[in-house]
């Protein structure tokens, strides 16, 4: 079940294909932030550990299915929530999920996934206040196979099916996908558009610290 919960804090989800591109975005966001005296937490890929520790089996490794590289995600990100996201929200602090959940649907809808599964599976993950897509370097080109630089990078190097022209064809499809429209507003971490997601994370910060500095205490829960 999807995390409605309302939380002082602000949750900015960034996503791409590339995890080299995402942590590039959060990081540019983090230094923009404390700019303007804001601190920012990232939480990244894999912090459970537990692609780290499937590649170091070893065998088989190249035999895993997309589907259960999906169902890895979820439990990382399920991790990230409690130990990492979830304690910053209920702070009021900001905290950047570097992927989120659009990532992952969008590579794995690539590999062959029904989006709408993915979805499913990933319906736990609170709604981020704030969407961001990094900018795509080296778009034309596939994914670096490496356990530890994102979920793309991962998949290229646990699935024997990505050869180097799959590979480049799915992260296509992938970025194609992240880029349809959908939604309120997905900000594109390109040229101006890190320091104007900036602005409006404080500005929607401030409004709620206001409103919630309004309420007669008689109304507050």
């Amino acid at each position: 079940m999807a995390d409605q919960g309302e939380y002082p804090g602000r949750l900015i989800a960034i996503d791409g294909t590339r995890g080299k591109d995402v942590i590039a975005a959060a990081d540019a966001l983090v230094a923009s932030l404390k700019e303007r005296q804001l601190e920012c937490a990232i939480s990244r890929f894999d912090a459970s550990g537990l692609f780290g520790e499937l590649s170091a089996t070893g065998r088989g490794v190249h035999e895993l299915s997309a589907r259960t590289l999906a169902l890895v995600y979820a439990a990382d990100l399920a991790f990230r929530l409690r130990w990492e996201i979830r304690p910053v929200l209920e702070a009021g602090g900001l905290v950047i999920a570097a992927p989120h959940i659009d990532s992952v649907i969008a590579i794995g809808s690539a590999h062959g996934l029904d989006e709408e599964w993915i979805r499913r599976l990933l319906r736990f993950a609170p709604k981020p206040h704030f969407r961001a897509t990094a900018e795509e370097k080296k778009p034309g080109k596939g994914w670096k196979a490496a356990v530890d630089r994102g979920y793309g990078e991962c998949s290229a190097a646990m699935l024997a099916s990505m050869t180097g022209k799959a590979s480049r064809r799915a992260r296509k499809e992938a970025i194609a996908m992240l880029r349809r429209p959908r939604g309120p507003k997905v900000y594109r971490l390109a040229d101006d558009d890190v320091a104007h997601l900036a602005k409006a994370v404080i500005g929607s910060l401030l409004a709620a610290r206001s409103r919630s500095a309004s309420t007669p205490r008689s109304g507050r829960r």
